[in-house]
């Protein structure tokens, strides 16, 4: 039996790590926003690796907090360890990633979420989306609660009808034991969406007292104290170890002989997997030549037992799971507490929306998160964010915010998805970014905090603070260029270097430009008269460092946005345009690019279709104006 429940301008369904992200800006920018959930006992739970951050994805997480997003900062607060990765190389790949306490990480965003303004949080399923005339107009419970609203964001993870699957046994169910949702797949083919079938996986974990760490290599966090929050009032925790171990020729031999038990290689799993993040035997079938793995062992938090055995992930039976377990050093005696597993899940075809994530079939209905096909907390809460906002936008009836592929890492992911699609569970990586030496780990707040602040998430005062950084980064790099240091002054100091000693007097910007020279040995000679903060000197270091290829990749973002900027009517007809390839009229007119420079990155559209559809939109414009 159906009753009215209540209106809202933005519903959220799921509060997973993408749900509380659009939630949230959806409360702050003042929506009377619900989100529903299956559980509220697994609000941004961690079913997979607790592990926040990465390469590129580390990015992701520091941009969401430049924009005004939550995951960066109750990451800082729940975080079991923190490690700067890649330091042996430039910075456009340095990358933060913190092994989180996966029960107080969500714990905590409970409480976020049940604390905000504006925000109304249930425990509730939803079968059936409602719409009329093309409109989204709200959403139908398991018990019969009807709700209203703008705009919906969808933000299912892997409980699209999800099924776990361990050797022969394969049952309905969401992840780690929770509910799977079995009817709103139905109601978004009823809208006519297009959907797939993906896969992912998970390791199983051991207790702790059943590992020998002294058998493992020990893989501390680093001393330097790191944080993903643009503030200076983040507290440092005491820190956890992981530890490193290997599988073996035993290992190897196990899984051989049980790959018939696998429903990787037996057939019974239809969803295609992540390539990023393979199972256990698919590496052994892939990389048959390597003699070993890389298996990590990391707490799942502070009052747990629970370890999770990175590297392992697998959906052989529960028992052949127990022996490859036991045959790896210093898990011989491993007590395995939960088993590993598959999970299948329907995902929607990604090309089926636009950059703000609002989808084209039905107007106010928003996704994000894995069932745009991503796998990943930092890519779902991303995509949570932006289509939080843009929800809000639109049931505010305000300006749409798309970012463009030279503003963020997450910009970089909406674009490739919407506009090249994918055929498997996306991953971001550094090499996706034609930016990275932009868009990099350091500079995040530089790139978007005055996004963020205009959009109205982030606030006054943390703005201030942000501009207070830019302008002293400014007068040092100003400092820089027009102090000049003698050859007495920091020869010696260049030949304990290693460094050519100079003649004449430089500047302290032309020392700091060679590669062996770090801003803290101009510091020693020629010290700044104002305390600078650690990242106003990171900073000004960076962006003097790689001036040069700093302006080259400016210079191709603006070359890049003047194609961005050519807008292609929502009304085109690509069938009537003549010269243009059929591969290129037909995926054209699916995706219906927003921009030529969008057109140009859609898989099979070729540069002579470009200046084709470039010429007739120039005539066509002529024309249109000629009639006026």
């Amino acid at each position: 039996m159906r009753y009215e429940a209540g209106t809202y301008d933005v519903i959220v369904i799921g509060a997973g790590h993408a749900g509380v992200e659009a939630a949230l800006a959806a409360a702050r920018l003042g929506c009377q926003t619900l989100m529903l959930t299956i559980s509220l006992d697994h609000i941004a739970y961690m079913p997979c690796n607790p592990a926040v951050g990465g390469p590129a994805k580390g990015n992701v997480v520091r941009e969401i907090d430049a924009l005004g997003g939550e995951m960066g900062r109750n990451t800082d607060l729940t975080y079991l360890q923190m490690r700067l990765l890649n330091t042996g190389k430039g910075p456009a790949v340095h990358a933060l990633r913190a092994q989180a306490d996966k029960f107080y990480y969500s714990h905590r965003m409970k409480e976020t979420v049940e604390a905000t303004h504006n925000l109304t949080v249930r425990q509730s399923m939803v079968d059936e989306l409602l719409s009329e005339g093309g409109r989204i107009t709200g959403v139908v419970t398991h018990t019969g609660a009807t709700y209203r609203a703008k705009a919906v964001v969808v933000t299912t993870g892997t409980y699209l009808r999800g099924k776990i699957i361990m050797g022969e046994v394969q049952y309905q169910s969401g992840p780690s034991g929770q509910l799977p949702s079995l009817k709103l797949t139905d109601s978004l083919l009823d809208h006519g969406f297009q959907l797939t079938r993906f896969k992912t996986g998970t390791p199983p974990r051991v207790h702790r007292d059943s590992i020998d760490f002294s058998a493992t290599e020990i893989q501390p966090g680093d001393d330097a104290f790191y944080h993903f929050q643009f503030s200076d009032d983040v507290e440092a925790r005491e820190q956890m170890p992981c530890w490193l171990t290997y599988t073996n020729e035993t290992t190897h031999a196990v899984i051989q002989e049980n790959l018939h038990r696998s429903p990787m290689f037996s057939g019974v799993i239809e969803g295609t997997g992540p390539r990023y993040c393979p199972s256990i035997e698919d590496k052994i079938v892939r990389f048959a030549e390597r003699p070993s793995h890389q298996i990590f062992l990391e707490p799942e938090g502070r009052h747990t037992a629970e370890y999770y055995v990175q590297g392992l992930s697998t959906s052989l039976p529960e028992e052949v799971q127990l022996r490859i377990l036991r045959t790896i050093k210093g898990l011989e005696n491993a007590v395995m507490m939960r088993p590993g597993y598959a999970i299948e899940y329907d995902a929607i075809v990604p090309t089926q929306l636009q950059l703000t994530l609002m989808t084209k079939e039905v107007e106010g209905l928003f996704t994000a998160g894995q069932i745009n096909g991503t796998s990943g907390y930092e890519e779902a809460a991303g995509q949570g964010l932006i289509a939080g906002i843009n929800a809000a936008m639109h049931a505010l009836e305000r300006e749409s915010v798309i970012l463009d592929r030279s503003d963020a890492y997450i910009a970089v992911m909406i674009d490739d998805l919407v506009t090249k699609g994918t055929n498997e569970p996306y991953r971001l990586l550094t090499s996706r970014a034609e930016y990275r030496l932009i868009l990099r780990n350091d500079n995040a707040d530089l790139r978007l905090m005055e996004i963020g602040h205009k959009i109205g998430l982030v606030s006054d005062e943390r703005f201030g603070r942000y501009l207070q950084k830019k302008e002293a980064i400014e007068r040092e790099k100003g400092r820089l260029r027009t102090t000049r240091v003698k050859a007495d002054e920091i020869n010696p100091r260049l030949t304990e270097l290693g460094s050519a000693p100079i003649a004449d007097a430089v500047s302290l910007e032309q020392l700091l430009r060679r590669p062996e020279v770090a801003y803290n040995v101009l510091a020693e000679v020629a010290p700044s008269p104002e305390e600078l903060h650690p990242e106003v000197a990171e900073q000004v270091e960076i962006q003097t460092k790689y001036a040069g290829y700093i302006e080259k990749s400016y210079l191709q973002i603006e070359k890049q946005k003047k194609l961005e900027l050519k807008l292609i009517p929502d009304d085109i007809d690509y069938s009537v345009i003549k010269g243009l390839s059929s591969e290129s009229r037909e995926k054209m007119g699916k995706i219906r690019p927003r921009s030529i420079g969008q057109a140009s990155r859609i898989s099979g559209v070729n540069p002579a279709d470009i200046s084709i559809l470039m010429v007739y939109l120039e005539t066509h414009g002529k024309r249109s104006a000629a009639n006026v």
